[in-house]
């Protein structure tokens, strides 16, 4: 998605390229801090993280924030005559 290369997440997250590999393989469990620092540069770079219930089919997942900038637009649920644009 964000057309990250390992190096490039390593950089971000302060965290090396061998465990990088090693948890995308899930070959070892690593401590909490790992994941902290992994998902914080994830992060930095737009990726949110949606736990169960807050993706279309109530799931967990990602999704990139929005580009367009901090106005995320009106709601479904919030659409009326008074804010037509």
């Amino acid at each position: 998605m964000l057309a990250l290369t390992e190096d490039d997440l390593a950089a971000l997250s302060g965290v090396d390229v061998a465990t990088i590999r090693a948890v995308e393989s899930e070959s070892a469990s690593y401590d909490e801090g790992i994941f902290q620092c992994l998902g914080r540069a994830l992060e930095s770079r737009g990726v949110v993280f949606l736990s169960g219930g807050q993706g279309q089919d109530g799931g967990p997942g990602i999704r990139l924030k929005s580009l367009n900038g901090p106005d995320d637009g009106i709601r479904p649920e919030n659409l009326n005559s008074a804010n037509d644009g």
